[in-house]
């Protein structure tokens, strides 16, 4: 570690801290908020001054539980806030139940008054759901992309690990908060100081907005054949009207004979069992993430019948659409 005599010279235009208000949402992710955080503390070591200061806000105003089960103690209330400060909202797991109408009211009066505002995490869903992204760029965790894509068709959503679109600041989720706080504090000290803090925080690969946040198809699947990965390639990208396995096998210049044995040996699979699976992941995604209804996420994902859908679910997931839909909700009551 950099000895704590050793500092980072930076220049100022005021002696006055740049304020982070970070927004506590129920089951909030612990690490893109840490990461966001300790992003911030550093900084101000290593620069021997307060550039930033921090506070830590939720609904109630006084503890907020990340999805670990730990519980933050928090400074107060969502209450009014000055135009200087960075509104930084932590979302995790069931961002649809932690979004409330009072933490959109909230933050539709705060944004009027021209603060810049991110969502870590999940927490793009929360602005998108206050109408604070429309027409912007922005991004979400993959996990979460396909149920935002069928809510917000105003919102161009990327697959970035982090979006900057004037005010409103999103990230993908996990660690890519130190890829958004490096940019910010490049942005107020020079880059210099942003190299430092990445270099204490062993961060030794600082990404770009130009940067995606999923693993390449190959490093996915652990396989490395350009055919291979651009057959699933295309049956990703093709989940609401799936292409028939010939069509696919003649973009790649194979037979379908072919096709079948690149599948049977690298993934143990056919390619209709695999495409299977992907549209039923997207499925289970739509269902947990949205009140979309069971036969409309049947059409999202290729099936052309309720009926179809609920027997193909069943022989995977060991349970319908219905009774998936109704866990959840369950879950999410208690």
């Amino acid at each position: 570690m950099m000895p704590d005599d050793v500092k980072v010279e930076v220049e100022t235009e005021t002696d006055k801290p740049r304020r982070f208000v970070f927004v506590l949402l129920h089951d909030f992710t612990l690490l893109s908020f840490s990461a966001a955080l300790e992003s911030l503390r550093i900084a101000n070591r290593l620069s021997g001054k307060d550039l930033y200061s921090w506070r830590l806000i939720g609904e109630g105003g006084v503890s907020a539980v990340c999805s670990g089960g730990t519980e933050f103690k928090l400074d107060g209330e969502l209450s009014e806030l000055t135009r200087d400060d960075t509104v930084m909202l932590c979302g995790g797991i069931n961002i649809q139940y932690a979004t409330t109408k009072k933490l959109l009211n909230w933050l539709r009066r705060e944004a009027r008054r021209g603060l810049v505002v991110g969502g870590l995490c999940t927490a793009s869903y929360t602005l998108a759901k206050a109408g604070m992204l429309d027409g912007k760029r922005a991004t979400i965790h993959w996990e979460n992309q396909d149920s935002f894509l069928e809510e917000f068709d105003e919102v161009e959503l990327t697959k970035s690990v982090f979006v900057v679109d004037g005010n409103r600041l999103t990230t993908a989720g996990g660690t890519s908060s130190i890829d958004l706080m490096l940019k910010l504090i490049a942005d107020d000290h020079g880059e210099d100081l942003a190299n430092a803090v990445a270099d204490q925080l062993i961060y030794s690969s600082i990404r770009t907005d130009q940067d995606t946040q999923r693993l390449s198809v190959p490093t996915r699947i652990g396989v490395r054949h350009p055919k291979l990965s651009a057959v699933i390639q295309m049956m990703e990208s093709n989940i609401e009207e799936p292409i028939s396995p010939s069509v696919l096998a003649k973009d790649v210049s194979m037979s379908t004979r072919q096709l079948e044995r690149l599948f049977r040996r690298y993934l143990n699979r056919s390619p209709k069992r695999y495409y299977m699976e992907l549209r039923l992941q997207k499925a289970r995604n739509l269902l947990m993430q949205t009140d979309m209804s069971v036969i409309n996420v049947a059409l999202a994902c290729g099936f052309a019948s309720p009926s179809h859908f609920s027997k193909c679910y069943r022989a995977h997931y060991d349970t319908t659409p219905y009774r998936e839909r109704g866990s959840q909700a369950a879950r999410l009551s208690i």
